[in-house]
């Protein structure tokens, strides 16, 4: 049995705007367990840059340690990639973006990755809003190592062996909000209508864009009783709204009823519209996304869609107030002011 991808494409496969095929922005095989959610999100992430005109090499993806972190693999072979240490995805996406603001960040993680030993990572990540998007692949288990309950797994759920969870899983979701996250979303990996919007919209968004993507393990957490199950999640999801995200390159057309839509500008132009089927919600009030989350959490409810949005959103470079030229590209003549200006510098401290 061969497990390598053919290389030929059919010749008449259609061209992005870029010059670029989908399958250009697939990667190797998978080798996670068949039906697993990850590849589900992996292949939402291939369709989303497809559709945006990203250029693969102007993408750097980042991972830690975890299946979630092997999905890199499986997308954009063509782009960068670094797989960091259990956890500290977050720093070491912080220092590439700060030595060049110029490529395209993004950080997949597991909820094992993010919420056990990547917690403090990932809190200082979002309080920075540092301008990337961040793809928590969330299945409630630590996978590779037989199925564990992980920081994640809610109250009361039930493992494979049979075991109770007694301890109050972490909602990063929440989290994520109550740090001021700039951009906060939650799908499910078998719902791809609503995720690749998503996908594209945290893209485009200037800061901290993070998405919580519930992904059954099918191995090891897909069974009556865990609340990342398929099952589960199909019963009790409740979507925020009906999404979609229009590039500023397309002429914006939007047709809803009054009181039942909201449509939200992106600093680049582009638009991201949202059909409302919440009531009392704002997608760009932080306590309106927090009330909504929690009177879900009263009913049972898994709470899907753009949750929060900043359209003012400020990144981090613009927060530190650096320079245009990304910092890897600053020359001597750039970082060198001379002698007569050091000089002058120094007599400040005399």
């Amino acid at each position: 049995m061969s497990f390598h991808k053919p290389t030929f494409a059919h010749p008449e496969l259609p061209i992005n705007k870029v010059g670029y095929r989908k399958k250009d922005y697939e990667g190797v095989i998978s080798t996670l367990c068949a039906g697993c959610g990850h590849d589900s999100i992996s292949a939402s992430i291939v369709q989303a840059c497809y559709e945006i005109d990203l250029e693969p090499h102007k993408l750097a993806k980042m991972s830690g340690i975890g299946c979630s972190s092997k999905t890199p693999a499986y997308f954009l072979s063509n782009s960068h990639g670094f797989n960091s240490v259990h956890g500290r995805m977050p720093s070491v996406t912080t220092g590439a973006n700060l030595a060049n603001k110029d490529l395209t960040y993004l950080g997949v993680s597991g909820d094992g990755d993010s919420a056990s030993i990547g917690m403090g990572q990932f809190v200082h990540v979002a309080r920075r809003n540092l301008n990337m998007t961040y793809i928590l692949m969330n299945n409630g288990c630590y996978g590779l190592t037989k199925g564990q309950d992980s920081a994640t797994a809610d109250l009361g759920s039930i493992s494979k062996s049979g075991s109770e969870n007694p301890f109050q899983g972490i909602d990063l979701v929440g989290l994520a909000l109550e740090l001021g996250a700039s951009f906060v979303a939650r799908s499910f990996s078998g719902d791809k209508s609503q995720l690749v919007p998503l996908i594209k919209a945290a893209l485009a968004h200037p800061g901290f864009a993070f998405i919580d993507v519930i992904s059954p393990c099918v191995t090891f957490n897909n069974n009556k009783g865990s609340t990342k199950s398929y099952d589960y999640v199909r019963q009790h999801i409740e979507a925020t709204s009906e999404f979609d995200f229009v590039p500023k390159e397309q002429p914006i057309k939007v047709e809803y009823s009054e009181g039942t839509g909201k449509s939200v500008t992106l600093f680049d132009g582009s638009t991201i519209y949202l059909d409302k089927l919440s009531n009392n919600w704002d997608p760009t009030d932080r306590y309106s996304a927090i009330n909504r989350i929690q009177e879900g959490k009263k009913k049972g409810e898994i709470v899907t869609g753009l949750l929060y949005i900043n359209p003012e959103s400020q990144e981090l470079h613009k927060l530190l107030n650096t320079v245009d030229t990304p910092l890897n590209k600053l020359t001597e003549k750039d970082l060198y002011p001379g002698d007569g200006i050091l000089d002058r510098i120094n007599d400040t401290f005399r």
